[in-house]
């Protein structure tokens, strides 16, 4: 973990934060962009998928105060999936730090931004609610058939998430599924079938 400070303090106050999966990667390109985006302390972290400690993002929620801006290169740097992403929006708006990704564009002090997030929010609760009836009426006809178990399956969620998310920004397939935890493999099976079924090529 690392704290980094300009020489001067904005009148935004705006606080960044970058952060790299693995002790090799490099945070200068992310700490520049922050920078460059005005913000006057970043902090950062170095982590792995298993290893979730972020000291770095502890001391910044210790550090913003109500009114600050959070800004991150990508969303990828502060959330890992979908879900992770709303339970951190909500934090944030819930202590009244706007957030700023420069890379999709969003801004929570806009209601372009704000609207993004409640669109997101809206499809991620509707999945939930259509993956409980999938897993209803696929119960029920297991149950008819005389039939228990099964052998387990990618979530069709975290599916649908990653083939939204993949189709609708510019992050590459592989972006896409250390986001959401899918595998490439299923994920490219899975978007085929899709574009087979609606006739896309």
């Amino acid at each position: 973990m690392q704290t980094n400070t300009t020489s001067t303090t904005t009148p935004l106050h705006r606080i960044g934060y970058a952060r790299v999966s693995s002790i090799g990667q490099n945070l200068d390109s992310q700490i520049d962009a922050l920078q460059k985006a005005g913000c006057g302390k970043i902090f950062s972290d170095k982590m792995t998928g298993s290893h979730m400690d972020r000291p770095g993002w502890d001391q910044l929620l210790e550090y913003a105060r109500p009114g600050d801006t959070l800004v991150v290169s990508e969303l990828s740097r502060m959330t890992r999936s979908l879900m992770d992403l709303l339970t951190t929006a909500k934090v944030l708006e819930q202590r009244q730090i706007n957030l700023v990704s420069l890379r999709e564009n969003i801004d929570t002090t806009t209601a372009t931004g704000r609207c993004f997030l409640s669109m997101m929010g809206a499809i991620h609760q509707m999945e939930r609610e259509l993956r409980a009836e999938r897993a209803a009426a696929g119960r029920s006809s297991a149950k008819a058939r005389g039939k228990t178990g099964g052998r387990p399956k990618t979530d069709p969620e975290k599916l649908e998430n990653a083939r939204i998310l993949y189709e609708n920004s510019d992050k590459t397939a592989a972006e896409v599924c250390e986001i959401t935890g899918v595998g490439r493999r299923k994920f490219f099976s899975y978007v085929a079938e899709k574009r087979n079924g609606s006739g896309k090529t």
